[in-house]
Parts: structure tokens; sequence; C-alpha cells
């Protein structure tokens, strides 16, 4: 840390989520952020724009405050297994991945190999679109950032903490890797599906001119990039094929109530939606 107490920050993976923490970060922050991707374009664009302050080589990992990883999660484990052992005693290693019950676990198992303090972490932020290019710190503004600490010491989350606030989010939570990963499901991952498995009716190349809102609005996020989405499905199956069953179900339960004309059980099912609906936001 540098006497005036900035911090030396490294973003591991310039994407989207990295590019828009480093924008965030340099905005916000007089800390100094460098960069590390395997793409030096966006490298290149990243130090062009005034994102990160320079490429980080290994030497800056041995004396960095804090480092991000900003990777699919298997990217997240083998950079920590690689550079781990680099890292100083009391540096916060975190990650940005959408699931936790893999990441945490593979975090566990390399806990030994370094002198770091990992502290799990998830932004709730995003666009369609992903790369450098489409990094934006205001996608952040009032958003959630979850952290999940397992047995780190309070003072490293509580600087995650801060450095969240300090990027514009909302609120950050608490949480424990299972819980993340059913609440993500429900609210993250089924709406993706249910969206490409929407979109994928033959009516959807007709549905200029007949549609409005409500298309918009279930179909948007079927614009995925099928690379990330499929590993965040995949590594997270179990409370994915609960949640997706759930939906089946209620969705079973509305076309049988149509099928047979039943208008008292449709109503029945539409007013619990409804009243749930306006009971939660």
């Amino acid at each position: 840390m540098k006497d005036n107490g900035a911090m030396k920050i490294i973003i591991v993976g310039l994407g989207l989520i990295g590019g828009s923490i480093a924008k965030a970060l340099k905005q916000n922050t007089p800390h100094q952020v460098l960069g590390m991707d395997t793409d030096e374009g966006s490298l290149l664009d990243a130090c062009s724009c005034g994102a990160i302050d320079g490429k980080a080589g290994i030497e800056d990992l041995k004396n960095a405050d804090m480092v991000y990883l900003c990777v699919y999660p298997g990217a997240a484990l083998d950079f920590t297994r690689e550079h781990g052992p680099d890292l100083r005693e009391g540096c916060v290693l975190t990650d940005t991945c959408g699931i936790k019950s893999a990441v945490c676990a593979g975090m566990e198992e390399l806990r030994n190999t370094g002198r770091y303090v990992f502290v799990a972490g998830h932004p709730m932020a995003g666009k369609e679109r992903s790369g450098f290019a489409a990094s934006d710190p205001s996608i952040f503004v009032g958003a959630s950032y979850l952290l999940v600490p397992g047995d780190a010491p309070g003072w490293a989350v509580e600087l995650l903490e801060e450095m969240a606030l300090c990027m514009g989010f909302g609120r950050t939570v608490r949480t424990d890797p299972k819980h993340h990963d059913q609440m993500i499901a429900f609210t993250s991952q089924v709406p993706h599906a249910l969206a490409c498995a929407y979109v994928l009716s033959p009516r959807c190349p007709e549905h200029k001119g007949f549609s409005a809102g409500s298309y918009r609005d279930v179909s948007r996020v079927a614009n995925i990039n099928d690379e990330l989405w499929s590993r965040l499905f995949l590594d997270n199956k179990d409370a994915l094929t609960e949640e997706l069953e759930e939906l089946m179900g209620n969705l079973k339960a509305i076309r049988d109530a149509v099928s047979k004309g039943d208008e008292r059980e449709l109503r029945k099912l539409l007013k619990r939606a409804g009243d749930i609906k306006r009971r939660v936001g």
C-alpha cells in the first residue's frame, strides 16, 4: 500500500465485468489499477482509455494489495493454482464468478498454496453484450454485490464491501455458497433458460408487428453468450435443475387449466402469481 493509502489492485480478465470494475475504480478511488488479460487488444484498449494504469506482471502480483479474478470459474482456479504462491501475505484475492459452490470448494483445496486471503464475490450486474468494449461502470450503480466470506477475516470482507460501495453498488449482501447458487438459479439462470426456450418457438421470427413490451421483456436476455452461460448452467446443475422443475410444474398447471377450459383454476393460479408479485416486488 502506498503512503497515501492507495492500494495496488490487479484486475485479471478485462471483459465486461473486469473492464467495468477497472473503470469504476479509476473513476472513484485513488488506487493504482493494473490489468492482466490473454487478449493483448483488450489490454491496449484499457490502457488507451485510462481504465488501467498499465499491464501487470509477476512482480506486480508479488506486491499487490488486491486481485480481482474476472474470468470463468475454471480459469479463476487455474490462475490461483499457478500464481497464488506469488501473492504476498494479506493480499485479498476475490472472484466475480456467477456460481459459488464449485469455486469456493476449489479455492478451499488451494488455500494452503499461498498466503493470500480469499473472499468470494459476485457483482450482480451485466449486459447482453460482452468484452471490454461493452464495459461500463454505470451498470454497477444501485446494484447488489454478493459476498461469500467463508472463514475469511472480517477486515478482508469489510474491505471488499467498502470497494463495492466505492464502485457505485447500492448494497452488499453476505451469503454462503449453497444459498448463493440456489438464489442465482432462480433470479438469473432460470430467466435466461426461459428466454432461450421462448425464442425457440417457430413463431419468434414472425414477431414483428405483433410484439410489444411483453415480448421485449421476456426475450431480452435470450441475446446470450452461449459459452459463458453453458458453463454457468452446468456448474450449477443441481440448483438449476430443481428450479427448472418448479417452473415446468407451474407452466404445466397453467397449460392444463387452459386446455381444460377451467377458468376457476386458471384465475386461481394467475391471482396467486399476481399476489406474490405485488407482495415481494
